[in-house]
């Protein structure tokens, strides 16, 4: 029965160890949305431990009537699926400027922010993403619920 549970231990610590390399120290790139109007961001991770990382995406919206960005910070936890396969979730939140050319006002907003996702790490090092990612806004320009669901596209280094 001790071996086991040894032979166990050392199963799970192995797939621990799998995990960590999974992580890349960094990744940047692209995150294609559709958050209300927020479509494309650049998007950051950095790797804060074993198991865990940062992203922050930048996010902007240029048009006729409306100047505005959004930067978002979520703190995430990883887990391997598989081979190349990791799935992730996080929380965090954010801050951003609303300008609307037509009336000349502007707002900042801010908002808090969940993440789910999974990915794919490609034998180059380019990692490919989809994940939701639901907001809830503390103004009037950008209030509620908001969802965002989105591909990312990150160079690892």
């Amino acid at each position: 029965m001790k071996r086991i549970f040894l032979i166990t231990g050392l199963l799970i610590g192995g797939l621990f160890t799998t995990n960590a390399q999974d992580i890349s120290d960094d990744a940047i790139g692209v995150r294609f949305g559709s958050n209300d109007g927020f479509g494309g961001e650049i998007s950051y991770q950095h790797k804060l431990s074993e198991t865990n990382r940062l992203e922050l995406d930048l996010g902007w919206r240029n048009n006729s009537s409306t100047d505005a960005y959004k930067l978002a910070g979520i703190y995430q936890w990883v887990w391997t699926l598989g081979d190349q396969f990791n799935w992730y979730a996080g929380f965090g939140g954010g801050v951003g400027n609303w300008k609307n050319k037509n009336v000349d006002s502007s707002q900042t907003l801010l908002f808090a922010a969940g993440n789910v996702g999974i990915e794919f790490d490609l034998d180059i090092p380019l990692l490919i993403s989809l994940d939701y990612r639901p907001e809830i806004g503390f103004n009037d320009i950008y209030d509620g619920l908001n969802s965002d669901i989105a591909l990312g596209l990150r160079y690892q280094f």
